[in-house]
């Protein structure tokens, strides 16, 4: 078998590497590899277009593609899994029998990277990631520099740190299924905002979930960034083995104590970086400049703003980086006011957690609810929302979870079922919502569930809403 590269390597010549999966990053891994001389084989369950289109790229650059075979595990001295192979995997599970190591993205990326170039900052979550994300990067351009939102937000990390042009600094969205196979990664910061029950399907348990989580916080260097009002991600800190140094930073939306960064009055500020936090805080924004200025959305700008602060962001440029900032579709996006009632597309709070935020910001509200659940359970959400709830609309094939636990803990809630499953369904849906609706009241899109059962994606689930919305003011 023959010794794996160090960070800074050239040249990967005589080093066999299986790719599982053919993906975004799988693609970018494979290229990667290729491009360090390594002999690569590439191999995935599917082979539709997509897979067969980058297959015929790959096979030109040199790599063995095989397609509809993603079980079996080639002799060979490193496998690379994409993100979206669980860590029980058959492949994955056959490397580890047979002591082959097992790296993800994060971990390529990382060896593949020049070590002297841009420091990488981590973002994860159940909830809020790719806001955050795009938030830091909008702050870090404000202050001038190179830069990127990547990772898990659809920008293959390796390929980032393989760009021609050099970035100052990379903010990385960092899912959890990419963190099973990190071993050598040290970050300059990471932030976990929160965590949830969810991916249980995918981990097998919410304590596999949460452990792969934790491993956001491993060898960060500088600034360990927690939510002060999630118990989990304090533990998370409090147990994590990083660079000797490292402080822990608290985000809150209450009034900030010694460094955290919070919120006093309609200010977003700072008792973290500077000398005199025992007695002191510095301003950098102000609700207005968060946009829409919901609390979940506040907690992410303020995780935001902790990470770039670790980095010496200036606050004026946290603050133009918010104003600055373009939401991600389908997260908290007013799509439509129809006879007094907003309509709210949330199509991306798909679990149970999110869903929990989302209906906070409202009240009373016309709950649209439904799709794939996971494995969750929708109870607690029921129970802590009930008096808000003005009616509900269901759909998808889980659809009777959310029902039973309506039944329970909010029987005297108004509730219509949409039982077609095709994509056009949600016209019924938004046209039943309005129906029951009030002057002054939120239709609000914020399924917490997968979408799909009925959709290619949460974001066709959204512009379905969006467009039946347009229907009902023509």
């Amino acid at each position: 078998m023959s010794a794996l590269p160090q960070p800074g390597q050239q040249s990967w010549r005589g080093l066999r590497v299986v790719v599982a999966g053919l993906g975004i990053a799988g693609f970018a891994c494979a290229d990667a590899l290729l491009q360090r001389e390594a002999e690569v084989i590439v191999v995935d369950d599917n082979d539709g277009p997509q897979q067969q289109n980058k297959a015929q790229i790959l096979d030109v650059l040199g790599a063995t593609v095989r397609l509809g075979d993603g079980h079996s595990l080639p002799d060979a001295d490193l496998l690379v899994v994409s993100p979206g192979l669980p860590p029980s995997a058959p492949v994955t599970r056959a490397a580890l029998t047979a002591g082959m190591p097992v790296w993800g993205e994060l971990e390529l990326a990382w060896r593949v990277r020049d070590p002297e170039g841009a420091p990488w900052l981590f973002v994860t979550g159940t909830n809020g990631k790719t806001t955050t994300t795009l938030m830091l990067a909008s702050m870090f351009r404000a202050a001038g520099l190179r830069t990127d939102a990547v990772g898990n937000i659809g920008v293959s990390l390796v390929s980032a740190v393989l760009d021609p042009e050099p970035h100052d600094v990379l903010a990385v969205e960092v899912g959890a299924p990419q963190l099973p196979f990190v071993h050598t990664v040290s970050p300059y910061a990471a932030a976990c905002l929160n965590l949830a029950e969810d991916h249980v399907d995918f981990f097998g348990s919410f304590e596999e979930y949460r452990s792969a989580k934790a491993r956001v916080y491993e060898r960060t260097q500088v600034a360990c960034v927690y939510n002060a009002e999630d118990q989990q991600t304090i533990r998370m800190v409090e147990q994590a083995e990083v660079v000797e140094g490292c402080r822990a930073i608290g985000f809150t939306l209450g009034i900030p104590g010694r460094s955290e960064v919070g919120v006093v009055d309609d200010i977003l500020a700072d008792r973290a970086f500077l000398e005199e936090r025992g007695t002191h805080a510095l301003e950098l924004a102000t609700l207005a400049d968060v946009r829409p200025p919901v609390p979940h959305q506040v907690a992410n700008a303020l995780a935001a703003a902790a990470l770039a602060r670790s980095y010496g962001v200036d606050p004026r440029h946290v603050r133009d980086g918010l104003r600055r900032f373009e939401p991600a579709g389908h997260r908290i996006a007013e799509v439509g006011r129809v006879a007094d009632v907003l309509y709210i597309d949330d199509s991306k709070a798909t679990n149970a957690h999110a869903a929990d935020m989302s209906l906070r910001a409202y009240d009373p509200v016309v709950w649209i609810a439904g799709g794939l659940a996971k494995g969750q359970t929708f109870d607690d959400l029921v129970q802590r929302h009930a008096a808000r709830l003005r009616a509900v609309v269901l759909l998808g094939a889980d659809r009777g979870i959310i029902l039973d636990a309506l039944r329970r803990h909010a029987p005297d809630v108004p509730v219509e079922e949409v039982t077609d499953t095709e994509t056009g369904a949600m016209q019924q849906v938004v046209n039943r919502a309005a129906a029951m609706a009030q002057p002054g009241d939120t239709v609000l899109l914020a399924p917490g569930c997968a979408s799909w059962d009925m959709f290619t994606d949460y974001a066709q689930r959204g512009r379905a809403f969006a467009t039946a919305v347009a229907d009902l003011e023509s």
